[in-house]
């Protein structure tokens, strides 16, 4: 099958489309043809050395995809060859082919596209395990995003507002911040022209914000903190800003708040079967009901990996980038 490799890492330039050998199929999983893969921030981390895969992945690249089933081992359930589904990966995306664990496959929501369903996978559990499952955002809650533009941010804003939650964003452009309120955000806060702190603090009369879904990690951690409200809940889903920083403890203690790191490519299976259905409960009614929409920038095919890794570097895209195959 055709599939991205990594001969070494670097920039753009070593994505390296390539002939490899089909995955085989382990128990309970599931063979599937792809037919677009989702491209993620942990794919650059990847490329360039910082972000390997789970002992025993897949060193391709990719953490969704969309497709259809071609083959199942032998014991699994629920699927059959030939049904149109979305799933998220530990690694394998960029590639004809994936095997994929049965418990981390989704049906393809009504109303949605075989192409545009691998846009969802990855933000939708990573979404719905941080802000719900692990923050229990509430209605009536302020939810701070930041990168609310972001394939993640596109989705949180959805999500919160379907939750009764108010939402604050943070973009870099006016344009950003615009589709960011189309989506129902309700504070815009361009972060190269305003201190996010100063202005949640402003717009919540002084409260701050109850849960904060953050990309940045070390460089946003103490301003974070300040931002928080009283018995706020800080969860650090990524290192774009760095990875280590001072903690006032002091000032946490304070507010009695809480400061959690995840991540989904490295839970195991049980655990990612947990949220998948988690999201195809909770998630898949809303996308259906067209209350959350995949939000896609653009597709490209996927010889043009290079150019989908350097469009999420330079953050001009609004939602999604997907490759086709």
């Amino acid at each position: 099958m055709r599939a991205v490799t990594l001969p070494k890492f670097g920039d753009e330039s070593v994505l390296t489309v390539a002939e490899v050998p089909d995955p085989e199929l382990r128990d309970g999983e599931v063979l599937v043809r792809v037919a677009a893969a989702g491209v993620n921030r942990a794919d650059l981390m990847q490329r360039i050395g910082v972000y390997p895969p789970p002992k025993g992945e897949s060193e391709i690249p990719g953490l969704e995809v969309s497709g259809t089933v071609e083959a199942l081992a032998d014991g699994v359930e629920g699927w059959k060859v030939g049904d149109e589904v979305c799933a998220v990966l530990a690694g394998g995306g960029y590639a004809e082919l994936v095997a994929v664990p049965a418990g981390q496959l989704l049906p393809i929501p009504q109303g949605v596209s075989l192409v545009e369903a691998a846009g969802l996978p990855e933000v939708a559990c990573t979404v719905w395990s941080n802000i719900v499952m692990t923050a229990h955002l509430a209605d009536g809650e302020v939810f701070l995003q930041h990168g609310g533009s972001s394939g993640i941010g596109t989705m949180a804003i959805q999500v919160a507002r379907s939750l009764g939650a108010t939402v604050a964003v943070t973009a870099g452009s006016a344009e950003k911040l615009e589709r960011c309120r189309e989506l129902g955000a309700q504070i815009l806060i361009d972060y190269k022209q305003q201190d996010f702190v100063a202005q949640i603090r402003e717009a919540t009369g002084g409260r701050g914000a109850d849960v904060i879904l953050d990309v940045i990690g070390a460089k946003y951690l103490n301003r974070n903190v300040d931002a928080l409200a009283p018995d706020g809940r800080l969860v650090i889903i990524g290192m774009q800003g760095g990875v280590k920083a001072e903690l006032d403890i002091a000032k946490l203690l304070g507010k009695r708040g809480s400061v959690i790191a995840t991540s989904l490519r490295g839970r195991d299976k049980a655990d990612k079967a947990r949220i998948v259905a988690a999201v195809r409960d909770n998630v898949w009614p809303l996308v259906e009901a067209g209350r959350i929409t995949p939000i896609i920038d653009r597709t490209l095919p996927l010889d043009q990996v290079a150019d989908a890794h350097r469009l999420l570097d330079q953050s001009t895209h609004v939602g999604k980038v997907l490759l086709t195959l």
